[in-house]
C-alpha cells in the first residue's frame, strides 16, 4: 500500500494553515482519522501493515498547532475550529463519503463533524473520545492547574503526565513537546471541557445513523456511560493492557478490532 505525505495550504475562518497529511486514496470510500491531543497523524500509519485493511483508502493530518502542521493563529484552535478544518480537508481531497476514526480530542472533533454531515459518514470508531464530563481528565487540568504562561503550563502538564501510573503515559509525555505548540493548548482544552460539561455529547453520538464502535482501554472499563452505549447497540471494544492510548499500549489488538468492525460493515453493505 503506497503512502503519500503532502503539505496542503488552507484558510479556515481567516486563519492560514499549512497541514501535514498522510494518505492513500483509492476507489474505496476512505477512512478519515483524527488524532488526539499530543498525538499525530502517524498514529494511523500501522493501517498499512494490517492485511485485513489493505483495501482501505485513508487520510490523516496533523491538526493545526500539532505535529508538522502550521497555523498563524494558535488561539483559534478550539474543537469547532478543528471540525471545520477536517471538513475543509475533505473538500480539498474531494471526498464525499467516508469512515471516521477519532481518538480522544480527535473523537470529539469527529463527533462534531459527523453531526454536521451524518449522511456522509459510513461508520464511526470513537477511541475514547469525549462523551461526558468524566472524560476531561487531561483537558480539565487547564482549570485545575491554572497558569498565565502557556509554556510553563505545558511543562508542568508533561511532568504530571509522565508521572501518572497508567499504560503508555510516560511514552506519551516524552513526545508532547514536539507534537503540540503551547499556544494551542488552552483553546483546545477549554473547548473540550466546555463541550463535555454543557453539550449532550452522548446523545449526539447515539443519534448518529451510522454503525458505531466505542473503543477504550481496560483501565477505563468503569466509564459510567458504557452500559447505555451497549444497550443502544453501540459495539464496545475493550482493549486489554491499555489505558487512554491503545495505539501505543496494544496496537495489534486495536487494529484487529477495527479491522473486524470494518469487515462486518462491508459485509452488511454488500
Amino acid at each position: 500500500m503506497a503512502v503519500t505525505y503532502t503539505k496542503i495550504s488552507l484558510e479556515i475562518q481567516g486563519v492560514s494553515l499549512g497541514l501535514s497529511t498522510i494518505h492513500n486514496l483509492n476507489n474505496n470510500d476512505p477512512i478519515l482519522f483524527l488524532h488526539g491531543f499530543g498525538s499525530c497523524k502517524e498514529d494511523l500509519a500501522d493501517i498499512t501493515l494490517n492485511p485485513a485493511l489493505q483495501q482501505c483508502g485513508y487520510l490523516a493530518f496533523d491538526a493545526p498547532g500539532c505535529g508538522h502542521s502550521d497555523s498563524n493563529n494558535l488561539s483559534a484552535t478550539d474543537i469547532p475550529f478543528l471540525a471545520a478544518t477536517a471538513s475543509a480537508v475533505l473538500e480539498h481531497f474531494k471526498i464525499t463519503k467516508f469512515h471516521l476514526i477519532g481518538h480522544s480530542m480527535g473523537g470529539l472533533t469527529a463527533l462534531l463533524l459527523a453531526r454536521q454531515c451524518p449522511d456522509r459518514v459510513l461508520s464511526f470508531v470513537d477511541i475514547k473520545g469525549n462523551l461526558a464530563p468524566e472524560d476531561c481528565f487531561l483537558s480539565r487540568q487547564i482549570f485545575n492547574f491554572p497558569s498565565n504562561d502557556p509554556e510553563a503550563f505545558l511543562d508542568a502538564f508533561i511532568v504530571r503526565t509522565r508521572e501518572t501510573k497508567s499504560f503508555a503515559s510516560p511514552l506519551y509525555a516524552s513526545t508532547l513537546r514536539s507534537r503540540v505548540r503551547a499556544g494551542a493548548v488552552r483553546p483546545i482544552f477549554e473547548s473540550m471541557v466546555r463541550l463535555s460539561d454543557n453539550g449532550d455529547l452522548l446523545g449526539m453520538f447515539l443519534s448518529l445513523p451510522c454503525p458505531k464502535m466505542f473503543m477504550y482501554g481496560e483501565e477505563n472499563r468503569g466509564l459510567s456511560y458504557l452500559p447505555r452505549l451497549e444497550k443502544e447497540s453501540v459495539e464496545l471494544a475493550q482493549i486489554p493492557e491499555s489505558g487512554h492510548f491503545p495505539m501505543y499500549s496494544n496496537p495489534v489488538e486495536m487494529w484487529r478490532r477495527i479491522a473486524a468492525f470494518m469487515k462486518r460493515i462491508s459485509a452488511v453493505a454488500g
